[in-house]
C-alpha cells in the first residue's frame, strides 16, 4: 500500500508529479473560491495512517492566498496527531499585500522537528533563471536531502552562489521596496481585470491572480479562452486546469501574472478592456 501525501489544490504544477515520482499517492484537498480557504473537516478526512507528508505553499501559487495562523495551527494539529511531515514552500514570503506577517509552520509548537521549509532566491531577488534554492530541516531529514541533491544536481554554479550571498546581505529597505513595488503592480493589473469583467479576489501575496471567466459566457473552456484571448487582444495567461488534478475543476479559471514592468501591465490591461467587444465580434 502506497504512502500518501496531502496536497492542496489548485496547486503549483510540480507538486503532484513530484509525489508520484517519489512513489507516493497524492490526496487532494480543495481550496475553495473565491477566498481560497480549505474546509477543516475535508482536510481531516484526507489524513490517515498512510499519510506521510502534507505540502503547503504560503503565499500561494496560483491563488495568491496567505494562510492565517489559525489555518496553519489546524494543519499542525493534524501533523502531530498523525505523525506527518509538513513540506512548506515559502518562496513568496516577502511578497504579501494584506499587512499580515508571514508565518512559517515550523515555528508552531511541535513542528520544528517535522517541517521541511523550502525557499529560494528566485522570486525575492528576481533571478528565476538561476534556480537557486534552499531548505531548512531537522538534521536526519537534511542529511537525506543532501544525499539526493548531490546525485540529482551536484550543486549550483559557484558564481551564482556568490551573487546569491551578496543578495542575502541586502538591507531591510530592499524588502520594503520589493513589497511596495509588487503591491503597486498588483493594483495596476487588478484594476484592469475588474474593468474587463473578470471574477476574482485580489491576491494577498505572491504575484498571481486566479480568475474565473464563466461570466463572459463564451462557452469556451479555460484553454480555449486563453487561446482566444491571445488571438483577439494579444494577452496570454495560464489555463486554470493546469493547477487541478481533475482538469474539469479548472475549466472556467485562468491565472494571470503581474511580475512585469508597469508599462507592460498597462499595455496588457488596455488590451484586456477590449476583450468583451472582441469576443462579441468573433
Amino acid at each position: 500500500m502506497h504512502d500518501e501525501v496531502v496536497i492542496f489544490e489548485p496547486f503549483y504544477e510540480n507538486y503532484g508529479p513530484d509525489a508520484l515520482l517519489s512513489g507516493a499517492t497524492p490526496v487532494w484537498v480543495r481550496l475553495h473560491p473565491p477566498h481560497w480557504r480549505f474546509d477543516p473537516d475535508e482536510l481531516r478526512r484526507a489524513f490517515s495512517p498512510r499519510t506521510k507528508a502534507i505540502i503547503l505553499n504560503t503565499p500561494n501559487n496560483p491563488t495568491g492566498r496567505v494562510f492565517t495562523r489559525e489555518e496553519l495551527a489546524q494543519i499542525a494539529d493534524l501533523c502531530r496527531e498523525f505523525n506527518v511531515f509538513a513540506l512548506s514552500d515559502e518562496i513568496y514570503e516577502y511578497l504579501r499585500f494584506n499587512g499580515a506577517p508571514h508565518i512559517s509552520i515550523a515555528t508552531l509548537p511541535g513542528m520544528a522537528d517535522r517541517t521541511v521549509t523550502i525557499s529560494g532566491l528566485s522570486k525575492t531577488f528576481s533571478m528565476t533563471g538561476w534556480r537557486l534554492g534552499y531548505c531548512i530541516a531537522p538534521e536526519a531529514i537534511s542529511s537525506a536531502i543532501r544525499k539526493a541533491h548531490d546525485f540529482l544536481t551536484v550543486g549550483a554554479p559557484h558564481p551564482l552562489q556568490v551573487a546569491g550571498a551578496v543578495a542575502l546581505a541586502l538591507p531591510a529597505s530592499y524588502y520594503s521596496r520589493l513589497e511596495a513595488d509588487y503591491h503597486r503592480r498588483r493594483d495596476i493589473l487588478v484594476g484592469y481585470l475588474r474593468g474587463a469583467g473578470f471574477d476574482f479576489e485580489a491576491p494577498e501575496g505572491a504575484y498571481y491572480v486566479m480568475t474565473d471567466v464563466a461570466r463572459f459566457e463564451t462557452g469556451l473552456d479555460d484553454t480555449q479562452f486563453v487561446r482566444a484571448m491571445i488571438s483577439n487582444v494579444g494577452v496570454s495567461a495560464v489555463p486554470g486546469s493546469s493547477f487541478y488534478a481533475s482538469r474539469d475543476a479548472g475549466r472556467t479559471k485562468v491565472r494571470f501574472m503581474f511580475a512585469k514592468r508597469d508599462e507592460t501591465l498597462h499595455q496588457a490591461g488596455e488590451r484586456l478592456l477590449r476583450l468583451r467587444e472582441r469576443f462579441a465580434d468573433s
